[in-house]
């Protein structure tokens, strides 16, 4: 089971507060979908009206053509899995994982034989009988998740699911989670603000910021691609430099440009080889990074702008060393 969704100038506010301002946003039957953002950028609040769990002061959500408004929770083909798994110690896994199907009447063979297929799915099979306490935290994630399945949604909402896990066992379950969503072919809309999570998992992330929606589009457009200064910082480390036309502190970069615009370059992009030529820089300090060795610089002319880069792996630049520098790629922004 799958649907789209269609989020139609969504607004919510909370007080004088306003946590959502007139999102709009469509989202394919069968796509992973990630809200990414800081917290306080609308993007739980926006997963708790999809879930039902709040009606907005304006617009409308659809789910597979369906208008949401005033439909709850329970009556929505829609399921949530939860950061802290909330799931009930006394009970097995298998009555874990069939808990949603008890409680619309299925029987209790159907429940046990989907339960033990769900638990399959995530990779806990043969372990219906054991109980909550006897699993690993990624453990317990995974039957959460096998039980927000085993109920068939047409939309499944993960609230921020791997936030709780330490940084191996979260990047084995993002990859487990996408794997899963393949073969399901369920709509996932996933909240979190961990950038190598969504650009891990996502069809097409969407960066929020002050309750709207800042960029949309596949990982390597949001990074490489960014529509926005805020997206550019927030999707990593990123060089500015301020333009007035061409000019800058380092000169005349000769750049295409049409107003007052900011010159951003990832760590990655600047070295010393490259298009487009930024000037000696005195290097301040560098530190090896295993894939690759991060160093800072101060462009000779313009010592107090200090500038981030990634050298290739092999490179042992010293302090003082005097490199020219250059970049291989760039975007150009509204400041």
């Amino acid at each position: 089971m799958t649907a789209s969704v269609s989020i139609q100038g969504v607004s919510q506010r909370f007080g004088t507060a306003t946590a959502l301002d007139a999102v709009s946003l469509e989202i394919a039957a069968g796509e992973f979908v990630v809200l990414l953002g800081p917290s306080g950028c609308g993007k739980t609040t926006l997963l708790t009206i999809l879930g039902g769990f709040a009606e907005p002061v304006a617009g409308r959500v659809l789910i597979g053509g369906r208008d949401m408004a005033g439909v709850g929770p329970k009556d929505r083909p829609t399921t949530t899995v939860f950061q802290d798994y909330a799931l009930f110690p006394h009970m097995t896994l298998a009555e874990n994982v069939g808990f949603g199907l008890r409680m619309r009447g299925v029987a209790k063979a159907a429940r046990r034989d989907k339960a033990a297929e769900m638990l399959a799915l995530v990779g806990l099979a043969g372990r219906e009988d054991r109980r909550p306490h006897e699993l690993s935290g990624g453990q317990r994630q995974r039957v959460a998740l096998a039980r927000a399945l085993a109920v068939e949604p047409d939309v499944l909402l993960l609230d921020e699911p791997l936030g709780a896990l330490d940084l191996k066992l979260r990047r084995a379950m993002q990859d487990e989670l996408k794997a899963i969503q393949r073969r399901v072919g369920t709509t996932f809309v996933h909240v979190t603000h961990d950038q190598e999570e969504a650009m891990a998992i996502a069809d097409r992330i969407v960066v929020m910021n002050g309750g709207r929606i800042e960029d949309v589009g596949p990982a390597r457009d949001i990074y490489l691609r960014p529509k926005t200064l805020f997206t550019a910082g927030f999707m990593g480390e990123i060089n500015k430099i301020p333009l007035r036309g061409t000019m800058s502190a380092l000169g005349d970069l000769a750049v295409e440009n049409s107003g007052d615009k900011v010159l951003c370059i990832r760590p990655e992009a600047l070295g010393t080889v490259g298009a487009l030529k930024l000037g000696p820089a005195t290097v301040l300090d560098a530190a090896f990074f295993g894939t690759y060795v991060r160093a800072h610089v101060a462009p000779l002319a313009a010592p107090e702008m200090v500038l981030t880069l990634h050298l290739p792996q092999g490179a042992a630049p010293e302090v003082g060393t005097v490199l020219d520098l250059a970049a291989s790629a760039y975007v150009l922004l509204e400041a």
